[in-house]
């Protein structure tokens, strides 16, 4: 199934081989009007390839240069909410690296569950909490991706995450090392719930990320994620959020986290 979207997306994008892999999360689309686009090709179009099923997500790869290295960036990303199993939610990132991908970035939005992160911040992640009910290394294990038990002391690259804060210092944006929380969605959290994420360890909460993270970790390729905090989840009068409000706070919070990406990228 790998090898069979290798080869539509290859006879779409011929020789270009992209260094890094981006994927772009809840309100963070725009990056792609940084990149000198050179191909684009939609989910559907891809065989195998699962389509995002989010009315703000777009489901196109874009494939072109950002800062002077090549990319290609998933322009709308898979959720398990969203009903796909781990393998669907993990494909991308398998093809992107049989593409050539060298390091992966990853961007989403999240909840705040600590009082000194708030709404509008940068978090940088370092570690993360999965409470997600399946893994995507579960079943047979293909050796030619990556070993059957891989290791996850260091699941986002040390020396990028300080690059990224002292970008962030530099540019005078609010932003802070943390570890993110998987939940499995779609609904938000619980005030309880909120409560025993911080109590666990946790910083922020999305519904992301940690299956593409694993597996990027399964074979081998270095981890950079980044997240706009759309939402506080620390108040204990806790009141409602609609999506509406956290696509805004994503949607204006975006050129920090764009700039930061942009910059990055180039010192790789």
């Amino acid at each position: 199934m790998i090898e069979s979207a290798v080869q539509a997306i290859r006879r779409k994008i011929g020789d270009f081989t992209p260094e890094f892999g981006i994927i772009l999360g809840t309100g963070l689309g725009k990056l792609v009007n940084e990149i000198e686009i050179e191909h684009q090709m939609m989910y559907s179009n891809i065989p195998n390839f699962p389509i995002s099923t989010v009315e703000f997500h777009s489901g196109k790869l874009i494939f072109g240069t950002l800062n002077g290295r090549k990319v290609v960036a998933m322009q709308g990303r898979l959720h398990y909410y969203e009903g796909y199993d781990m393998p669907e939610i993990t494909f991308p990132v398998r093809v992107m690296k049989v593409l050539g991908i060298q390091k992966l970035f990853v961007s989403n939005a999240s909840g705040s569950l600590n009082p000194d992160i708030k709404k509008g911040d940068i978090g940088i992640i370092e570690d993360h909490i999965n409470l997600l009910p399946d893994n995507p290394l579960r079943g047979s294990n293909d050796e030619d991706f990556g070993p059957r038990f891989p290791d996850m002391s260091q699941p986002y690259n040390f020396k990028m995450i300080e690059q990224a804060l002292d970008i962030a210092a530099k540019l005078h944006v609010r932003a802070h090392k943390v570890v993110y929380v998987s939940a499995p969605g779609p609904n938000l959290e619980t005030r309880a719930e909120y409560r025993y994420m911080r109590i666990i360890g946790g910083d922020i909460v999305g519904m992301s990320t940690v299956p593409e993270v694993i597996v990027a970790n399964h074979m081998g390729l270095p981890v950079f994620a980044i997240s706009v905090i759309t939402d506080e989840g620390f108040h204990p009068d806790l009141r409602p959020v609609s999506l509406k409000e956290i696509v805004e706070v994503a949607t204006e919070a975006e050129p920090k986290m764009t700039s930061i990406l942009k910059e990055l990228i180039a010192m790789q």
